[in-house]
């Protein structure tokens, strides 16, 4: 099994990461790599990941933008 990050605009445009993930063996490894990182990405250009697993999407887009409270 491999877990991947897709980056993408808001309107689902496929962009590349200011960092570049590898593939991840869990779902939680690629998850606490995004939370570690999301602010770079960000800051390079995305505004959302959906989560694969071997290349079937497990969900998202999720947004990358903080929520303002």
């Amino acid at each position: 099994m491999a877990w991947t990050w897709r980056f993408e605009k808001a309107d689902g445009t496929e962009v590349p990461p200011a960092v570049v993930p590898e593939e991840f063996t869990t779902q939680g490894d690629a998850e606490s790599w995004i939370g570690e990182v999301w602010k770079d990405l960000v800051e390079g250009g995305a505004d959302q990941a959906v989560l694969f697993d071997d290349g079937t999407k497990i969900y998202g887009p999720m947004s990358l933008h903080a929520e303002e409270v």
